[in-house]
């Protein structure tokens, strides 16, 4: 009987998104060394011996990004045996979302860009490994979430405009909404702070908060 170990390593790579310019956004960082230098991929790290899978996760969000304290969830592990040319490795997905403010305010590595999500799924872009595949499976998630969860708050600043929630619902789940059903079905979740956005191209706009659970 053969008892040797096979040798696996184990990766954690995390999708971030964002959502700016109206547009569903992915931070991509570029390689800086074989296999498949100086294409784009997905910010990751290796599992270290004392660390847990999530643990790994909020590493890579802090060292490229800067980022704690944002939503992160465990998306799905993958592991083709022939995704990394260079060993046997599984990938053990993440997901986090944040708003473009807070993203734009971190410390986002240099090698990190930001990159439309349909960009990369029209297959124009090139990326290492399968973290398309990776990319496609988070989409898809995001889509089928926002409609029995509250995700779509992580896209927003604390104070926001009903019509900026909007269209961060529009554009998770990729079609527009009517102003009257939108908000019948987002009024149980949110609630009025009293103070106007202005300063803008078009007239004052009420602010809002998400409503808080109670206790």
């Amino acid at each position: 009987m053969n008892t040797k170990h096979q040798k696996i390593s184990v990766a954690v790579d995390v999708l971030l998104f964002t959502i700016s310019d109206d547009k569903l956004q992915i931070v991509l960082t570029k390689r800086s060394s074989e296999p498949f230098k100086d294409m784009y991929c997905l910010p990751g790290v290796s599992l270290q011996e004392n660390e847990t899978p999530e643990e790994a996760a909020e590493r890579s969000l802090r060292e490229r990004t800067g980022l704690t304290d944002i939503f992160l969830e465990q998306l799905y592990t993958f592991g083709d045996t022939e995704r990394d040319p260079r060993s046997r490795t599984i990938s053990i997905a993440y997901y986090a979302l944040t708003d473009p403010d807070k993203l734009l305010s971190s410390n986002l590595n240099e090698a990190a860009v930001l990159m439309p999500a349909d960009r990369i799924l029209s297959g124009r872009i090139k990326l290492a490994f399968d973290h398309k595949k990776i990319i496609e499976y988070g989409r898809m998630r995001l889509k089928g979430k926002v409609s029995y969860s509250d995700i779509a708050f992580e896209f927003v600043p604390e104070d926001f405009t009903l019509p900026q929630l909007q269209k961060v619902y529009e554009i998770l789940l990729g079609e527009e909404l009517y102003k009257a059903n939108f908000r019948k079905m987002i009024s149980p979740k949110v609630e009025a702070t009293g103070e106007m956005l202005t300063g803008l191209a078009h007239r004052p706009s009420r602010l809002y908060r998400r409503k808080k659970a109670r206790p």
